[in-house]
């Protein structure tokens, strides 16, 4: 009997250690976490800090690991840090370029190694490019001529743009150019002066500006910028000169500076691009890229080369009367911080 009772609990004891072996999962059947490399250009401006932060949250939340590489500026720098993205083996690759030129040698590294490659914000051109993922950045400057011109239909115009190397800043100034042309052409408006931000550096948009009063002998109605970190050294200068809150200036990318001038009366309106839901896209949108699932691109942009499939986003004018429903509701910006001293 004791025999038989040994036996039993012999047969239960190697049951139960059967089950514990088929509940560990195959090698093979283990699906290797997704690793994305995410390129930047920058982190010198809120915006981009905010865009890193965001991304890498969201691509956190869908599994995947994120390896974050900035440039400060500098082209050769980036190339550099997206072959070593390359080089660890990353699933897909994210960029977003400092150069839309130089960064085509980037796509054709990550291509040469089986890697996709988005174009996060800003085009890269002339490039074999696997998807575009941004707002309608065209429509952006659209919104800041809109604004300006409601407010001054005619008079002298200052345009600042952004880095004439950032494909953006050509949408955005041709957005902008879009709206004015017409006005131009009946001789409501001029533009008196009309220069480009090198490298998006303010200390650069300032002499921009200060150049602007100086050949008009402080005689302009009106500012249009390529960003609101354009736009704060557009202020600047117009408080030296004793014009600030007296000429309109338009600004984008609701900084938190900007929104605050905003609500102050020496800044206009911006323009609001929800960089969470950017960052959110990007993020899914790249796991779908690494998983070879369908991305469900519905534009296409081209880009010198080829029209690359694309995901663009709707951007929001944002101005006193709007906001409070508009980058305070959505978080994006702290009431206390936007209203309080």
């Amino acid at each position: 009997m004791k025999r038989l009772m040994s036996y039993l609990l012999l047969l239960l004891l190697l049951s139960g250690c059967a089950k514990e072996t088929t509940a560990v999962p195959n090698k093979t059947e283990v699906k290797e976490r997704i690793h994305i490399g995410f390129s930047m250009d920058t982190l010198e401006e809120e915006r981009w800090l905010r865009d890193r932060d965001l991304f890498k949250e969201s691509a956190e939340r869908l599994g995947a690991k994120v390896t974050i590489m900035a440039a400060s500026g500098d082209d050769a720098l980036q190339i550099v840090q997206a072959e070593q993205l390359i080089q660890l083996g990353v699933d897909v690759l994210v960029v977003v370029p400092h150069n839309a030129e130089a960064t085509a040698a980037i796509v054709a590294k990550a291509h040469d190694a089986g890697i996709k490659v988005m174009s996060y914000d800003r085009l890269i051109k002339n490039a074999d490019l696997d998807l575009y993922v941004s707002f309608d950045n065209e429509k952006v400057g659209e919104m800041q001529a809109e604004a300006i011109t409601k407010l001054v239909p005619k008079g002298k115009y200052v345009y600042i743009g952004g880095a004439e190397t950032d494909n953006n800043a050509h949408l955005f100034k041709k957005g902008v150019f879009n709206v004015l042309q017409p006005l131009i052409e009946k001789g409501d408006i001029t533009v008196v002066y009309d220069q480009w931000t090198k490298n998006w550096l303010p200390s650069n948009a300032f002499e921009n500006m200060r150049s602007a009063i100086e050949a008009n002998n402080r005689e302009i109605d009106a500012v249009i910028a390529a960003n609101d970190a354009t736009a704060g050294s557009a202020t600047k200068v117009l408080a030296a000169y004793g014009l600030l809150g007296e000429i309109p200036v338009a600004g984008q990318d609701a900084e938190l500076a900007a929104v605050r001038r905003i609500v102050e009366g020496t800044q206009t309106m911006t323009v609001y691009k929800p960089i969470n839901i950017l960052a959110e896209a990007a993020a899914e949108l790249a796991v779908k890229m690494a998983r070879d699932e369908d991305v469900g691109a519905d534009r296409k942009v081209n880009n010198g080369k080829i029209q690359v499939p694309s995901v663009l986003l709707s951007p929001i004018a944002v101005d006193q009367e709007n906001v409070v429903e508009t980058v305070i509701a959505d978080g994006f910006h702290d009431y206390d911080d936007v209203f309080g001293d």
